[in-house]
C-alpha cells in the first residue's frame, strides 16, 4: 500500500507542477503518467501488468490521450512478435526439439557454464548480420534453445534459477545488444539511423563502413560479456565434467526425431530463412513469427490450450503494450524533442571542447533510454537532434553518426523493457527485476567505455576523427 501511495504521489506532484515553457499541458501530463508507471514497475505495489493497464486506462480517462492512442501499443507489431516468440518457444519445449538441441550443444561444448555462455554469444553473432530483428533472433531462435538448455540442467524459474538459467538469459540479452550494434542489418532501427544521418548532416553510412567501424569494439565486448557476467552473476553450476556423457545418454534415450519434432524443426528453419531474407521478400518479421505459430497449431505441434495458457506471453503483452503506447505518444507530444533541444542549448552556451560536449551528449543519449520501450522510438525521437547538436559543437560528422548509431544498441540492456528481446528473456522468470536493472547498468556502462575507448582508438586509426 505504501509503495502504491508513493507512486501516485510522485505522479500527482509532476502532474500539478507548472508546465515548462515550450511544452503543451498534455505532453507534461503524459510525462507524469509515464514517470509514475516506471516507478510502479520498480516498486511493484501491484503486478506490472496491472500497473500498466491502470496507467493506460487513466491516460484515456483523464483525456490525456484518446482511447485509440492509449491502446495503440497492443496493436504494435513488435508486441505480437514477442507473443509469437513465447509460443514458438513453447513448441520447441513441448515437442522435445529444444531438449534435443540442448543436449547436442552440451555434448559438443558443455565443459562449463562459461563455455556455454560463449557458445550462445557466438551463435547470436553468426546469425546477426542476416537477422534484422533482434526479437526474432533472441526470442525466436536463441531463447527456445537456452530455455531448454536450462531445463535440461535442472534450472527452472524460482529456487533453481541461479543454477544456470539466470546466467545464460543475461548472457543472451547483452550479447544480442552488442550484435545489434555490429551490423547495419542486425536491428530494425539501424537503417533508420542511416537515413537520419544522411538527411540531417549529409553523412552516407554503408554496410561495410558500419561493420568495419564496429568490428573491433564489438568483438572486445563479446569476448568480455560472458566472463564479466560469470564473475558478477555466477551460475551455481560451473564445471560440467559429466556433461558430455549425460548428453550422449539422453540423446540415445530420446531416440530418432519424432514427427512433431520434425514439424517444429521445419518451421524453425523456415522462419529463420524468412527472417534472414526479409530484405528481399519484404515479409515482416512479425508476420513470419505468427505464420510459424499458425503452422504449429494446424499441425498440432501446439494445441490452442497451449496458446491460451502461455501466461508469460499475455502478461508481457499487457505491460509492454501499455508502455510502448505511452513512450510512443510521449515522443509524438514533443516532450523528448524539448528535452534534446534544452540539453543542446545548455551545451552550446557552455563553451566546452567538442570532446567534452560529445561525452555529455553521449551520457544523456544513452541513459535517457530508461524512458523508452523501443530502440526505434528512441532513434526516431533523439538521434537526429543529438546528431545535429554534436556536429554543431564540432564533433566530426561521421564519428557522431556512427557513435550515436552504435550506442543506440549498446544501451538496450539498461532495463527489461528497453529492447524487444528484453520482455521475452525477462518474461522467462529467471532473473529478478532488481538484478536485471543492476546488471544492465553495469554492463551498459562497461560497454559504453569499451566502444568510446577502444572503439574511439580504432576509429582514429580508420581516420574517422
Amino acid at each position: 500500500m505504501r509503495n502504491g501511495l508513493l507512486v501516485i504521489a510522485v505522479g500527482a506532484v509532476i502532474w500539478f507542477m507548472p508546465v515548462p515553457a515550450g511544452l503543451k499541458a498534455e505532453a507534461w501530463h503524459l510525462f507524469a503518467i509515464f514517470v509514475a508507471t516506471i516507478l510502479g514497475y520498480i516498486l511493484q505495489p501491484l503486478p506490472i501488468g496491472a500497473i500498466a493497464f491502470i496507467a493506460v486506462t487513466f491516460t484515456a480517462l483523464s483525456g490525456t490521450l484518446k482511447l485509440g492512442a492509449a491502446l495503440s501499443g497492443y496493436s504494435n507489431g513488435t508486441m505480437w512478435l514477442i507473443v509469437s516468440a513465447f509460443l514458438f518457444a513453447r513448441g520447441f519445449i513441448k515437442s522435445g526439439l529444444g531438449r534435443r538441441i540442448a543436449f547436442v550443444i552440451i555434448k559438443m561444448i558443455g565443459k562449463s557454464s562459461l563455455t556455454l555462455g560463449y557458445a550462445i554469444t557466438l551463435s547470436d553473432f553468426v546469425i546477426s548480420p542476416a537477422t534484422p530483428s533482434s526479437a526474432a533472433r533472441a526470442g525466436g531462435i536463441i531463447f527456445p534453445i537456452i530455455k531448454s538448455l536450462s531445463s535440461a540442467l535442472g534450472s527452472e524459474p524460482g529456487p533453481t534459477a541461479r543454477r544456470f538459467g539466470s546466467y545464460i538469459m543475461q548472457v543472451e540479452y547483452h550479447a544480442n545488444a552488442i550484435t545489434c550494434a555490429m551490423f547495419m542489418t542486425a536491428m530494425a532501427g539501424n537503417p533508420l539511423a542511416v537515413e537520419l544521418a544522411s538527411h540531417t548532416i549529409g553523412v552516407q553510412l554503408t554496410w561495410a563502413s558500419w561493420a568495419l567501424a564496429a568490428i573491433v569494439p564489438g568483438i572486445v565486448s563479446l569476448l568480455l560479456i560472458p566472463y564479466i557476467l560469470y564473475k558478477l552473476y555466477p551460475p551455481e553450476i560451473t564445471a560440467m565434467p559429466d556433461a558430455k556423457r549425460i548428453a550422449i545418454e539422453e540423446l540415445k534415450a530420446m531416440g530418432p526425431m519424432a514427427k512433431i519434432e520434425k514439424v517444429v524443426a521445419f518451421v524453425f528453419i523456415g522462419a529463420m530463412i524468412m527472417w534472414a531474407t526479409s530484405g528481399i521478400t519484404r515479409i515482416d518479421a512479425t508476420v513470419v513469427a505468427m505464420s510459424a505459430v499458425c503452422i504449429m497449431v494446424i499441425s498440432q505441434a501446439l494445441s490452442w490450450e497451449d496458446v491460451i495458457s502461455e501466461k508469460g506471453a499475455w502478461d508481457t503483452l499487457f505491460w509492454m503494450g501499455s508502455l510502448v503506447a505511452l513512450a510512443t505518444e510521449l515522443a509524438k507530444s514533443g516532450f523528448i524533442g524539448w528535452i534534446a533541444k534544452s540539453a543542446g542549448t545548455v551545451i552550446a552556451a557552455s563553451g566546452l571542447s567538442w570532446i567534452m560536449a560529445f561525452a555529455i551528449l553521449i551520457v544523456i543519449y544513452v541513459y535517457s533510454h530508461y524512458g523508452f520501450a523501443s530502440v526505434t522510438a528512441h532513434i526516431s525521437a533523439m538521434y537526429a537532434a543529438f546528431l545535429a547538436i554534436a556536429v554543431g559543437a564540432g564533433v566530426p560528422p561521421i564519428l557522431a553518426a556512427l557513435a550515436f548509431a552504435f550506442l543506440s544498441n549498446v544501451m538496450i540492456p539498461l532495463t527489461h523493457y528497453s529492447g524487444a528481446a528484453g520482455p521475452i528473456l525477462f518474461g522467462a522468470g529467471y532473473v529478478t527485476q532488481a538484478d536485471w536493472w543492476r546488471l544492465g547498468f553495469i554492463l551498459t556502462t562497461v560497454n559504453v567505455i569499451i566502444w568510446l575507448g577502444i572503439g574511439g582508438a580504432w576509429w582514429k586509426v580508420l581516420g574517422l576523427w
